[in-house]
């Protein structure tokens, strides 16, 4: 099973999220592609069985505006049917930009295959766990 994940990463904690993701699914039995939001391709979604994306809550609560934003913008239309799961790290809020986040997907078809992984700040202590076992779960699907 191919998977890919795309992320957007500030500080470095979402980054290591999507570190962690990946060697789970790969733990898994995944071929897992691992890509930053700069050198991803539309092609990268479209080969892969499974997408998962990584962004943190910016500001109000929103997806990073300068690459990650654009770039689900353009995959949007391809995400109809398609297995996703999302991901990000957050330093203060209540998760209100990975609910939007969720609920726009659905929107346009994903079939989301869990709820969306939240960890505040970077992952540490159990979370690094959380984020293996996300990647387990998620490649098992």
């Amino acid at each position: 099973m191919k998977m890919c994940i795309i992320y957007w990463s500030g500080t470095g904690n979402t980054e290591a999220m999507a570190n962690l993701i990946c060697e789970g699914a790969v733990s898994a039995g995944a071929d897992v592609t691992l890509k930053e939001v700069s050198s991803a391709a539309v092609s990268d979604i479209t080969d892969a069985d499974i997408a998962v994306f990584g962004c943190p809550a910016m500001g109000d609560e929103i997806l990073e505006e300068d690459e990650f934003e654009p770039f689900m913008n353009t995959v949007t239309s391809m995400l109809n049917g398609k297995k996703i799961g999302l991901f990000g790290s957050y330093d203060w809020g209540d998760g209100e930009w990975m609910r939007i986040w969720e609920s726009d997907v659905k929107k346009a078809g994903a079939v989301l295959l869990k709820e969306g992984l939240i960890i505040n700040l970077e992952p540490a202590g159990d979370d690094v766990e959380l984020c293996r076992e996300f990647g387990k779960e998620i490649a098992g699907m």
